[in-house]
């Protein structure tokens, strides 16, 4: 008896063992699934009451303005300061010693850069002639040799009122800065409608003020191109020498000034005779001024008197570009007997192939 008791005493309290470590086990294993940071269940009736309620009561929305006020005051608090550490002094003789180098320098880089001049603006005047029956072949193969001349340049055509648009057309196709100006007169003489013509764009650039070189150029010229970078020279007044050229005919005319450089010293003389002017009429295409004295001629020592009496424009440029061979540039200013443009002469019976030669006095 005394054994078997003592055997069942042991085997209950194994069980009671068993069972002990199994609630500590389960209640571990569940106490480890449980959110760290909140109040234990164990924790006072007290506390939990008090924790509840607040969780429970309402709190007051938060608007946008005070959340990024908030965040602002985080970031400010959370950026370190960064003390700057003061730059030690320098000699005053090194900063003098740098200052003259760094001035040096951008003398040095502003010689090596290049300077850009803006070109002179180019007013190139075209008279047109209803009698002309080359015009529209002519006033294109103008346009081809305009069309390469860098800008800026302003092309003004003259031409008499007509039902045909041919002018305005081939105007548009050429890509080049035009202004177009037609008239109602009618004229029998061929020179007194060109006069007329270009009278009516003197007028316009005189209204309107446009500033640039003015040059007459004829339907019937052709050009070195190199013509008009020199153009381009002129301050005040320019002529230079021209050939003309008739159709068939082997000879050749040279109208214009005769230059020793640039300085005008005579001029071509038609005729070989002392009834000869000594100093003969220029022709049309054989100089170029600056449109200022249309608008402006106090500026180069006219009164504007002379000019407001005098209803014809191209005259007056006339005279006031022969007052004074002083004032005339030849061009080109290293040779100006170098012949830069020719003129030719067409004939109603035939056409004209010629060939440029070079002419020098």
């Amino acid at each position: 008896m005394g054994i078997t008791e003592r055997s069942k005493k042991r085997v209950h309290l194994w069980k009671k063992a068993v069972v002990h470590f199994a609630l500590c086990f389960v209640m571990g294993f569940f106490t480890g699934f449980a959110p760290t940071g909140k109040a234990s269940i164990f924790a006072r009736p007290a506390v939990i009451s008090t924790n509840i309620s607040d969780h429970l009561s309402p709190r007051p929305v938060e608007s946008p303005q005070q959340v990024a006020a908030d965040v602002n005051r985080s970031l400010m608090a959370e950026t370190p300061i960064v003390a700057m550490a003061a730059a030690p002094a320098r000699p005053k003789e090194h900063t003098e010693n740098s200052r003259f180098i760094s001035e040096k320098e951008e003398q040095q880089e502003e010689e090596k850069e290049p300077k850009l001049t803006p070109r002179r603006f180019l007013i190139i005047v075209t008279p047109t002639s209803t009698k002309n029956k080359f015009k529209s072949v002519l006033l294109r193969r103008l346009a081809n040799t305009i069309r390469l001349v860098p800008q800026p340049l302003l092309w003004i055509v003259v031409e008499a009122k007509t039902e045909s648009n041919r002018v305005s057309e081939a105007l548009r196709k050429t890509g080049i800065m035009y202004r177009h100006l037609v008239f109602k007169e009618n004229f029998t003489d061929t020179e007194a409608e060109m006069d007329h013509q270009r009278n009516i764009a003197l007028k316009h650039i005189e209204q309107h003020k446009l500033s640039g070189i003015v040059h007459f150029a004829g339907l019937s010229n052709v050009y070195d191109l190199g013509f008009f970078d020199q153009l381009r020279e002129i301050e005040v007044f320019g002529t230079w020498p021209m050939a003309l050229l008739a159709a068939n005919r082997e000879k050749v005319i040279i109208e214009g000034p005769v230059c020793d450089s640039s300085q005008v010293i005579g001029w071509h003389l038609k005729k070989m005779n002392n009834q000869t002017d000594p100093r003969p009429p220029i022709h049309i295409s054989s100089f170029a001024f600056n449109s200022s004295i249309l608008w402006d001629p106090e500026r180069w020592g006219r009164t504007s008197s002379l000019q407001s009496s005098s209803q014809n424009s191209i005259k007056f440029v006339k005279e006031v570009v022969l007052e004074d061979e002083t004032k005339l540039k030849g061009i080109p200013p290293e040779d100006c007997s170098k012949i830069m443009l020719w003129s030719l002469r067409f004939h109603a019976a035939g056409g004209a192939t010629t060939t440029k030669h070079q002419i020098n006095q």
